[in-house]
């Protein structure tokens, strides 16, 4: 258990190890919840907006799918042309 002081404005520091081990920086955002008299805090990454469809489960799978072809050599070589892009995709 790590021990923390309540300063001036009820401000409290998190100490290193924590900050390390949750990834945290100045600037982030942590959720605070208070459950039989003890608070939780948690840590929230903020997802702006025109990137939020990044991070749904739908794209993530595909994400992990175009990964394992990279990884197994299922890739296309360059192409100069469509015509020559539609061939190698019909090989």
């Amino acid at each position: 258990m790590t021990l923390a002081k309540v300063k001036n404005n009820f401000q409290l520091t998190i100490p290193r190890r924590l900050r390390d081990k949750l990834k945290l920086s100045v600037g982030d955002f942590v959720e605070i919840e208070n459950k039989d008299c003890t608070l939780i805090i948690k840590p929230v990454k903020m997802v702006h907006p025109d990137q939020e469809y990044f991070y749904s489960k739908e794209w993530q799978e595909g994400e992990a799918e175009a990964d394992k072809d990279i990884a197994e050599g299922h890739v296309s070589k360059p192409v100069s042309s469509v015509k020559e892009l539609i061939k190698d995709l019909k090989s």
